[in-house]
């Protein structure tokens, strides 16, 4: 992706191909325009990738004032829908126990490396995510160049030869226990990897990343003011079942910061080892 002044950038590999998605906002709303074999299904895509379909009618957060005031702050809050789990999984795996500034290295390194150039004119350092084939065939070495270890390389590649069978979860709705089962059946997926999957390719408005470095402090500061590890957090967002990822991106939109009392974890590169 890349936000420039005349609009979002935004590459994608769709089941028609790959395809270049460019968004801006207007006084009317939203302009879509789309290149390349798969130009249809990312425009079809649009609604649901700004907000479109997801409920919010039955979300009461009237029991908690620093709820409510951010959510008076952000009405047009909506959670969107990718429907491209591969990619998002994959993402997600990247980011297991790293440093997001990791992983986002990472990312852009594999993705410079093994994607194809976009098409349209999108702007010349955009690449398409790969296929799941290309990602089966990245040697050893370029994982380890990349700063990715062995068991995150490993479950990617367990991911890319069951790519197909991910994308088909879509048709089971936006999140459901069955979703998390199917995801969570692939080797060196866990519950945090899953829940961080459907909350992007599915939207799922209920699912929560238990087992976060950061985020059940985060929700314990923000809803009463002390930090709890996963237990607590489970027991906080309990009032909200059915719309616990909500309540999330509530607090991560409001731009609240919990305190910091010491060093942030270190980055540890053993790339060159």
């Amino acid at each position: 992706m890349r936000w420039e002044g005349s609009g979002v950038w935004r590459t994608l590999r769709t089941p028609g191909g790959t395809a270049t998605l460019h968004l801006d906002s207007v006084a009317e709303g939203i302009t879509a325009i789309a290149w390349g074999d798969g130009a249809e299904w990312a425009i079809a895509g649009v609604p649901e990738l700004l907000g479109s379909g997801d409920e919010t009618t039955d979300f009461d957060v009237s029991q908690n004032a620093f709820l409510e005031q951010t959510r008076r702050r952000y009405p047009g809050l909506r959670l969107l829908r990718t429907n491209l789990v591969f990619e998002m999984m994959l993402a997600a795996i990247l980011e297991q126990k790293v440093t997001g500034k990791e992983a986002r290295r990472a990312w852009r390194q594999l993705i410079m490396a093994h994607g194809e150039v976009a098409p349209g004119p999108a702007p010349i350092e955009l690449r398409v995510f790969p296929a799941p084939a290309t990602w089966r065939l990245i040697p050893s070495w370029e994982w380890h160049a990349a700063g990715v270890d062995p068991q995150r390389s490993r479950t990617v590649l367990a991911a890319a030869s069951v790519a197909s069978s991910l994308e088909r979860t879509l048709v089971l709705g936006r999140g459901s226990v069955e979703i998390t089962g199917r995801l969570r059946s692939l080797p060196g997926i866990g519950i945090w990897t899953a829940a961080e999957t459907t909350q992007r390719a599915h939207g799922d408005p209920d699912s929560v990343s238990f087992g976060d470095y950061h985020l059940p402090a985060l929700v314990g500061w923000a809803l009463i003011g002390k930090p709890v590890d996963d237990d607590g957090l489970a027991e906080l967002l309990e009032p909200w079942r059915g719309q616990r990822q909500r309540v999330m991106r509530l607090i991560e939109v409001s731009g609240f910061a919990k305190p910091r009392f010491g060093p942030r974890l270190s980055i540890q590169d053993h790339r060159g080892h």
